[in-house]
């Protein structure tokens, strides 16, 4: 099969058509709903010189290369047809610089692993909501996670990357040396050009008294809570990231409406129990507090916990469809629009999560990074169901679900938005000046599109 330019590769090599190959093809995506769609050849690497290996072999058959880091991937973006899928999951170290406030990172570090890691010295990362997403797809979309209010996107924590080109050249980029590829790096996500080997980040002190609020209410109360809650990123301090969800209601919590409730949770990353208790005291403050179904007030907590909390939403296993809009409306108009379709789901589990966070706003990326903000509110909607037989019900219900938003839409999120679901998607995750940009140096650093960019808009298979 001409494979002697792979010759010498740690890692495996795997072929379509081969016994091993719908297995490996299969164990590509976390997400249990598997595209209908086929790489030629699955390399999974074990080095950086085995990317090197892998790009110019691509380059020398004309094969086109998608990448694989191992997050959630809800869309099945390494898997398409024909090519070469590069597999980064054997790239998995970590070396902390306690006294730099720097950590070096290979791409599949998962954001529990990180934040482990980093607590042994004190310190922490902006990492992903979810524990077992790793930084790779993470901080190519741009990284929008914890504490993003005080730490702000996790791509603007990172100095410099090491990335193999379409070229087969391994180079180092920053703020001063291949600069416009470590600008693009930063945010273009499943369109990028390259493949990202190495990030070196920026660090913070670890909060001392992370500690967590959460508050369980019936739908009947959603819009009166949500345009409470509208204003709440204004009112609390940056240290507290506050979160609203429709949901279906937690274990030991009896709700009214076909089981869906509205959440309003918030993370406290502060010094001290004092300070963090005082941060919080605001969410006790709204009307429909005292019929509140639950309130978990002022509990202690750890990023492994946050992590734990957010795997129920997002348990393994299950069929997952998303998508994501970026909003200026006020929360109430936002979830008067969202209690039919939540109530329509139809799954169980499905759930809708909108991200408070006004500081973003504000931030202007076309400066620094290809990473695109564009509202104060991040929504995502997810379908979350179990049986194959149930995909195109679900996949429509997310597609009416957005198209419920879309007068309220401001842009989307490249890191969970379906970039199938229309052809103008992947343009609407950034401002216009930074999608020139990103288009320019594409056919500046890979002129003959060797890797995979955005796809089309066309219908996942």
């Amino acid at each position: 099969m001409g494979t002697e330019m792979l010759r010498g590769t740690r890692g495996t090599v795997v072929w379509r058509g081969s016994d091993a190959y719908e297995r490996t093809r299969r164990a590509m995506l976390w997400n249990a709903w598997k595209p209908e769609r086929f790489p030629e050849l699955i390399v999974t690497v074990a080095s950086r010189d085995d990317v090197v290996r892998a790009v110019r072999f691509a380059r020398a058959r004309g094969l086109r290369v998608a990448v694989r880091g191992g997050g959630h991937n809800w869309w099945g973006s390494p898997l398409r047809d024909g090519g070469m899928l590069v597999d980064l999951s054997g790239l998995r170290d970590v070396v902390i610089n306690p006294a730099a406030r720097t950590a070096r990172l290979s791409p599949v570090v998962s954001n529990r692993r990180l934040a482990a890691a980093l607590a042994e010295h004190g310190l922490a990362f902006p990492a992903g909501h979810c524990g077992q997403v790793v930084v790779s797809g993470y901080l190519l979309a741009g990284g929008f996670g914890w504490n993003t209010r005080v730490w702000g996107p996790a791509c603007h924590s990172v100095r410099e990357i090491d990335v193999v080109t379409a070229d087969g050249e391994l180079v180092y980029a920053n703020e001063r040396d291949n600069a416009e590829l470590f600008w693009a790096a930063r945010g273009a996500g499943p369109g990028f050009f390259g493949v990202v080997t190495s990030y070196l980040v920026d660090v913070y002190p670890l909060p001392r008294a992370l500690t967590t609020s959460t508050y369980v209410y019936s739908l009947a109360d959603a819009e009166e809570v949500a345009g409470w809650a509208s204003d709440l990123g204004d009112r609390l301090p940056p240290m507290v990231e506050p979160s609203f969800l429709l949901a279906a209601a937690p274990p030991g919590v009896t709700a009214e409406q076909p089981g869906k409730v509205a959440i309003v949770t918030a993370a406290a990353f502060a010094d001290s129990t004092d300070a963090a208790v005082e941060a919080l005291a605001p969410l006790d403050r709204c009307p429909a507090a005292g019929r509140a179904l639950q309130a978990q007030v002022a509990v202690p907590s750890t990023f492994d916990g946050l992590f734990d909390a957010a795997a129920t939403f997002w348990p393994e296993g299950r069929r997952y469809a998303a998508d994501t809009a970026w909003s200026n409306a006020e929360l109430g108009d936002v979830v008067s629009r969202l209690r039919e379709p939540i109530l329509a789901a139809p799954a169980r589990e499905s759930v809708i999560l909108a991200t408070l966070s006004p500081e973003l706003r504000d931030v202007d990326p076309a400066a620094d990074t290809a990473f695109s903000v564009a509202g104060r509110t991040l929504l995502d909607c997810y379908a979350v169901w179990q049986e194959r037989a149930d995909d195109a019900a679900n996949r429509a219900w997310l597609r009416e679900t957005m198209a419920a938003l879309e007068p309220v839409t401001v842009g989307h999120y490249v890191g969970e938005a379906d970039l199938t679901a229309e052809p103008e998607r992947a343009r609407r995750c950034y401002t216009e000046q930074n999608w020139q940009r990103l288009q320019a140096l594409r056919a500046r650093f890979d002129p003959d599109g060797l890797f995979h960019t955005y796809p089309d808009g066309v219908a996942p298979r």
